[in-house]
């Protein structure tokens, strides 16, 4: 293959197209948990705290994310994007899954810890979801910017899931939405040739 030609469409870079779901995914699932995170540290059997005291502990979801980003940065320098994005992704979704599974303060600081490991997915996907688009890569940049609309549909739908079937239960959805990623990581971000390219050889 001779690489990407302009005339490529985006829509053939499965990478691209399966970064773009991980930026909804991601954006959705960090917004959703943060958007909650008041709520859930006031229910008597998770935190039991005042609406002020839960506000001072959501911002350390939010810190941690800065936190997160230096110790990815350097972790970057030796691993591969996909495999830290991958491994950030696994550890995500463990500590929402752990959240689900426990209450009080251990369902408190492992959902408080996701904040670290957010860090790091922004710039990993996207780095990951532009890779090898030569000059598409512009266009590749627009679509994962759209995808940030996850960020304000996704907690609509963990607000229905909180109606439904709690708010505890609700943040199964973010800690299924991390599994994506996880394929993202390892799998779905890798650049594999276009069929167009392919038939030029």
């Amino acid at each position: 293959g001779h690489g990407v030609i302009a005339s490529d469409s985006i829509w053939q870079h499965r990478h691209l197209i399966l970064g773009a779901v991980a930026i909804f995914i991601y954006v959705g699932s960090e917004v959703s948990i943060g958007s909650f995170l008041v709520n859930y540290f006031t229910q008597p059997y998770i935190g039991g705290l005042t609406e002020r005291a839960a506000a001072g502990y959501v911002s350390f979801y939010w810190g941690g994310a800065m936190v997160g980003r230096f110790i990815g940065s350097a972790v970057l320098r030796k691993v591969s994007p996909g495999k830290v994005l991958g491994g950030a992704a696994v550890m995500a979704s463990a500590l929402v899954w752990i959240s689900v599974a426990t209450t009080g303060g251990v369902a408190m600081g492992s959902i408080i810890a996701v904040g670290l490991f957010n860090s790091v997915m922004f710039p990993t996907i996207f780095t990951l979801g532009i890779a090898g688009l030569g000059p598409l890569t512009g266009k590749g940049s627009s679509l994962m910017i759209m995808a940030i609309v996850g960020g304000a549909l996704l907690p609509v739908l963990q607000g229905a899931l909180a109606d439904s079937i709690g708010i505890h239960m609700a943040f199964l959805m973010p800690a299924i939405c991390y599994l994506y990623i996880v394929y993202y990581g390892f799998s779905g971000s890798k650049v594999i040739a276009s069929s167009a390219s392919l038939a030029r050889g």
